[in-house]
């Protein structure tokens, strides 16, 4: 008879002990019955689980799963080193890509020095002979002026070549700007009336700003703070411009001073038509001759050229005919039609003259006779 704990079709041959060994209490805990084995599902660790405690039954969350996903996820061998060479590839890229733009806009090289203060010289020109009156046209037709072209007309660029260390776009630039200056600081209307200094100052680089406010607000002629240096102005209590169609005639030259800067030298003769300030308007036979010969030296580094202005470094200026018992700081007070001659200075200064212009002597000189266009120029007196 079977007894609990004996295999169902009763003892295998071969197998001895009894049936006492088979019911011991130490080897029934381990014999299972072929039904239980058959029902039994075998599983395998993986190596992992193996290990025991030094492996991790969940991996944490990864920082490219979803944002959405809390599920846990099991650690994938290999996981780690691609993640690496993502990240290896990512920093490769992006200095590729620093390569390419360096390439593409290679940065100018630093600005080198600062912006100068202007330095200014203004000469005033005495009549040697009583100023002539009349209309404009006529006036500018018996003048050196005649053959004279009528604003920004007469100050034309010269053929722009490249330097060592400038494109020839950037000489293009720099010379334009010097035009602009001049057109703004020498022919606008509203300059000329002393009504605006705007269109002057907005072409000038910020550092010299300070020093052209406190030539306008407070002018002097210490060489520094004249309004005259950086623009054309009469005063107005004295004389106004009778003819808008001004005349000029000049030249402007360009050079690299150094690796960073440009130079342009501007040498322009500007005759105005004028009229006293209280007369009337309709009174065009009152008119009068006024003369500036302005040598301009601009400057500009390669900040200038991007933000189209410039640093005006020296202005030399002789202007005529005027009192020079006068100060010219402010504005011009020119000597009007029918005044005869008045203070005289050392020498004559011919301001029509082609070439570098004659310095004065001291702070005053003598306007040499006007010489009608197609005759000899006077020359100026030893």
């Amino acid at each position: 008879m079977a007894v609990p704990g004996d295999p169902p079709d009763g003892t295998p041959e071969g197998i001895g002990g009894g049936d006492e060994e088979f019911r011991s209490d130490e080897y029934r805990s381990v014999v299972f019955d072929e039904d239980f084995v058959r029902a039994a599902r075998l599983q395998e660790f993986s190596a992992q689980e193996r290990m025991g405690e030094h492996a991790r039954a969940v991996r944490s969350r990864s920082i490219w799963s979803g944002a959405g996903s809390a599920r846990p996820r099991t650690s994938t061998p290999g996981r780690g080193a691609r993640q690496g060479m993502l990240l290896v590839l990512l920093i490769a890229l992006a200095f590729a890509t620093a390569v390419y733009m360096g390439l593409s806009n290679p940065a100018l090289p630093p600005t080198v020095g600062r912006t100068e203060a202007l330095t200014s010289t203004i000469v005033p020109l005495a009549p040697a002979t009583t100023v002539p009156g009349g209309r404009s046209a006529d006036l500018y037709a018996n003048s050196p002026a005649a053959d004279y072209r009528v604003g920004a007309a007469g100050i034309t660029l010269p053929g722009a070549r490249r330097t060592h260390h400038f494109t020839e776009g950037q000489v293009v630039t720099a010379l334009s700007i010097a035009k602009d200056y001049l057109v703004q600081s020498s022919l606008d209307p509203d300059v000329l009336a002393g009504a605006a200094t705007r269109p002057v100052r907005v072409l000038l680089d910020p550092d010299q700003l300070d020093q052209f406010d406190r030539s306008m607000a407070s002018p002097s002629g210490d060489g520094r703070l004249a309004a005259t240096g950086w623009l054309v102005r009469f005063d107005p209590g004295t004389a106004v411009v009778a003819d808008t169609r001004v005349r000029v005639s000049g030249t402007l030259a360009i050079d690299e001073v150094s690796t960073d800067v440009l130079e342009v030298i501007t040498d322009h003769t500007f005759v105005y038509a004028v009229r006293p300030a209280t007369g009337s308007p309709a009174a065009a036979d009152g008119a009068s001759l006024f003369t500036v010969r302005r040598e301009l030296k601009l400057r500009f580094d390669r900040d200038d050229l991007v933000a189209r202005r410039a640093e005006l470094v020296t202005a030399y200026v002789m202007a005529g005919p005027q009192d020079c018992s006068n100060e010219p700081a402010g504005g011009f007070r020119p000597v009007l039609a029918g005044a005869g001659p008045t203070t005289v200075g050392p020498a004559a200064s011919d301001p029509y003259a082609s070439g570098t212009p004659r310095r004065a002597a001291g702070l005053c000189g003598v306007l040499a006779p006007p010489t009608p266009a197609g005759t000899a120029p006077v020359s100026p007196a030893p």
